[in-house]
């Protein structure tokens, strides 16, 4: 534990450095990267395609950043331009080492991990300019109880989008198994088509068993996969719980599939994630499904209504689809199409994406705050015996944490 003060202090006079020399970095120049947006016709997504890519930008931030932080080595500067131009140039190596990165619980990796995603942020940045400030990718939360058929849906949808030009990835989270994965292997293999798929990649995203894990490794994967030239960012949280409100903070439109035959274990879910929900999609509906679908989506359609709108420009909807037959696919989309258009044309979705910001930035702060408190000496040392009393009733629950912060604050 008396290594923690001072690798506490190297992280901040990293972090200092890193934000004294970006302030250096050249102001963005008028360029014609408009074609990375994600709006317009199929073919400025095509645009999008590895080949196609803008890497005379890494040349000009990456030796801005490479050269003036004193704190990298040479084969660590190496390293990064490696990964940073294998990234940008749509690699998809370059990318899973570069998540592999940010996912890393090694001091020194997610020192290395923050310049990468500094570099691509700036890279990101100077597109959106170029865009008229317009996000370079569309970002799609989707969640579900099990049996919904979230994984069937994802592959479908995604096959249709990379058959219309664009660049899809999908980040799945489960925040129930971060050592095992769960089943997010599961969902990769049963997304047979789209893991084969050239202009798609299918990523887990670890969560280090907390929920600002979620927030962190999924985010900071999204930005990675946005350099990388994916215009379509779909997140699938595998478990139901509080994972969803997590990535419905981080997402552009957080979209909930259930099934038609859900019966009474509905009820759970309606209220707290409904809320957040902005197109609701009744899966399965095909066969014999087709009449209780049709009900499942009349009921949902009702209970819209009575819910406070989150958005003035979209009143959130809710459609029928099929994965076997794929019938309503192309409807699901159109609506998901209309809910971007009508969200940027407002610039609700842009002020929704700064707020995100702040969101991700406190839960963050309050993660580590907890525990750089949680592993500090003095709180380690009568933590055991206050829990114990606490247990037994010999004192209240708040008089110990008054007595934790006290021994936290008076040490500090």
């Amino acid at each position: 534990m008396s290594k923690m003060p001072h690798v506490h202090h190297n992280m901040v006079r990293f972090g200092l450095s890193l934000l004294r020399h970006m302030s250096s970095l050249p102001s963005t120049r008028t360029c014609c990267l408009h074609q990375r947006g994600i709006t317009g016709s199929n073919a400025r997504h095509q645009s999008m395609i590895p080949g196609h890519r803008y890497s005379h930008y890494g040349r000009r931030v990456s030796p801005a950043l490479s050269h003036q932080i004193r704190d990298l080595s040479g084969p660590e500067q190496r390293l990064l331009d490696k990964m940073y131009k294998g990234l940008i140039a749509g690699q998809r190596a370059s990318l899973a080492e570069s998540i592999t990165l940010v996912e890393t619980q090694h001091p020194r990796k997610k020192e290395l991990a923050q310049v990468l995603l500094q570099r691509v942020l700036a890279f990101t940045r100077e597109q959106e300019n170029c865009n008229g400030g317009r996000p370079v990718s569309f970002r799609v939360g989707l969640s579900g109880p099990p049996g919904a058929g979230k994984s069937s849906f994802i592959e479908v949808v995604g096959k249709m989008l990379t058959g219309h030009g664009h660049k899809v990835s999908v980040l799945a989270v489960d925040p129930s198994s971060c050592t095992t994965g769960g089943s997010l292997m599961g969902d990769k293999t049963r997304m047979t088509e789209l893991s084969r798929d050239m202009n798609a990649f299918i990523r887990p995203s670890p969560t280090s068993g907390t929920l600002g894990g979620v927030t962190r490794t999924t985010n900071e994967a999204i930005v990675l996969c946005e350099g990388a030239g994916y215009d379509i960012i779909l997140v699938e949280t595998v478990g139901v719980g509080q994972s969803e409100f997590a990535v419905a903070d981080m997402v552009d439109m957080f979209v909930l599939l259930i099934p038609p035959a859900g019966g009474d274990e509905l009820q759970g879910i309606k209220r707290g994630i409904i809320e957040r929900a902005h197109l609701v999609v009744v899966t399965k509906s095909d066969g014999d499904l087709v009449v209780p679908a049709r009900r499942i989506q009349t009921e949902y359609t009702s209970a819209l209504k009575l819910l406070r709108r989150q958005s003035k420009s979209w009143n959130p909807k809710v459609v029928r689809a099929s994965s076997h037959s794929g019938e309503g696919i192309a409807e699901v989309w159109a609506k998901m199409e209309s809910y971007r258009d009508a969200m940027l044309s407002s610039g609700e979705l842009q002020g929704q994406r700064r707020a995100q910001q702040k969101v991700w930035l406190w839960s963050l702060i309050q993660e580590n705050v907890l525990r750089h408190f949680q592993n500090h000496p003095s709180v380690k040392e009568v933590l055991p015996q206050l829990e114990e009393r606490v247990t037994k009733g010999g004192i209240s629950p708040g008089l110990a944490a008054d007595l934790l912060l006290k021994a936290f604050s008076s040490s500090t």
